[in-house]
């Protein structure tokens, strides 16, 4: 079969069709093979060294007894993996040039990155808004993926990778408001969904997600989204989401059910099922709001509230390890949880600490509450490396 043509991808996985013949980085035993193929093809406008190949392939190259054979055997396994696109084709498309190798550029080639940058750069140019938003959105189609992700953490790929991975981000940020205007608000939502799963920490594309979700009138998704978001920023960063994600979020609460509730149904779904005996555990962002209403009875009550913050650290203050400091976490919550009443709250409010409002007690009595919480934490697990502190404050009244 002879190669008249090939058309090769490199955002997401790397392959290389040929007719209706493909090949790819699918097979892990091969790596090196698909390394030296793509670098092959990424620089084929240039002869490339020797020497550079040994580097790219052995990142300690003293170790390699005879580069020049390893890589003669490497570009061996090169062209087999390429004569599965036709006859001969390895030696057809990887030519010797004195001592360095290069790619035939005479068979011609089409290569995703290029055609993206190529669309990216005539939406730039594009004088209608419509069509720079359809060329935009060709060139987000044609990203499949982080330019080779299967070689991510290769010096020469990770800042190619990361300028495409940027571009990526630029054109989707700029394509949403455009989709939105347009009221092509079905497409938004699945290209919100795209860059999350190349970009799971952005907020703003949880905001637009979740925007677009309700003026599709899809609450329910919508919560499931900000639910996510929330447990991912804690697990990952000890954050809560932002006043405008959090915005949203109450906004798809309250118009989750378009019918009238009787008060003795809204009354049963107010009631706690099943509490658990000692304090009332909830996230952050609920406490925040417990707190604001507890400062407004205190106002006019005078009565002594004290909120406590219990924080988690190793030796000399030094933070934990990620794993140590879960589980102490974890541990650390049941104490809290049985060490206090049942009328006291407590949250997470960073990934090593704790804040509790204690109503009705004073500094002295809080104070002995979370020494009680400490000693009662170094009993039950003697060998934690995990070291407590404690500070108090009296909740400030609302003027």
């Amino acid at each position: 079969m002879c190669i008249t043509s090939l058309k090769v991808n490199m955002l997401g996985g790397l392959s290389i069709r040929s007719g209706d013949v493909e090949i790819n980085d699918g097979d892990n035993r091969s790596r090196k093979v698909w390394l030296l193929l793509a670098y092959m093809i990424y620089c084929r406008k240039r002869p490339i060294t020797q020497e550079e190949l040994v580097r790219l392939l052995w990142d300690d190259a003293d170790s390699v007894t005879n580069p020049a054979n390893a890589l003669k055997t490497m570009f061996h396994r090169v062209r087999t993996t390429l004569d599965r696109l036709g006859d001969s084709a390895g030696h057809v498309l990887i030519v010797r040039q004195g001592g360095s190798y290069a790619w035939n550029c005479k068979v011609p080639l089409t290569l995703d990155v290029e055609a993206f940058d190529e669309l990216c750069q005539s939406a730039s140019d594009a004088t209608r808004p419509k069509d720079r938003l359809e060329r935009c959105l060709k060139a987000l189609e044609l990203y499949g993926g982080d330019f080779l992700e299967h070689f991510s953490s290769d010096p020469w790929v990770v800042p190619v990778a990361a300028y495409y991975h940027n571009v990526y981000l630029q054109v989707t940020h700029e394509v949403l408001p455009m989709l939105e205007e347009a009221d092509r608000r079905e497409e938004a939502a699945l290209l919100c969904r795209q860059a999350i799963q190349l970009d799971p920490y952005c907020e703003e594309l949880y905001w637009h997600l979740m925007r677009n979700l309700l003026d599709l009138e899809r609450q329910k998704e919508a919560i499931v989204v900000y639910e996510e978001v929330t447990q991912l920023l804690y697990d990952n960063f000890g954050v809560n989401p932002s006043d405008e994600l959090r915005a949203l979020y109450r906004e798809a609460m309250s118009s989750v059910s378009d019918l009238p509730l009787p008060l003795q149904e809204i009354q049963e779904r107010l009631t706690e099922i099943d509490p658990d005996r000692g304090a009332m555990v909830c996230q952050f962002d609920f406490f925040r709001t417990l707190y604001q209403m507890e400062s407004r009875l205190v106002a006019r009550s005078g009565d002594a509230v004290h909120i406590a913050l219990i924080s988690v650290q190793g030796e000399n203050n030094e933070p934990l390890p990620k794993r140590s400091l879960n589980r102490a976490m974890k541990n650390l919550l049941d104490q809290i949880r049985y060490s206090l009443r049942r009328g006291d709250v407590v949250a997470p409010c960073s990934v090593s600490q704790y804040i509790m409002m204690l109503p009705q007690a004073n500094y002295e009595n809080s104070c002995m509450v979370c020494q009680r919480i400490l000693l009662s934490f170094a009993r039950r697990y003697p060998h934690s490396p995990a070291k407590l502190h404690y500070s108090v404050q009296p909740l400030i009244p609302l003027m």
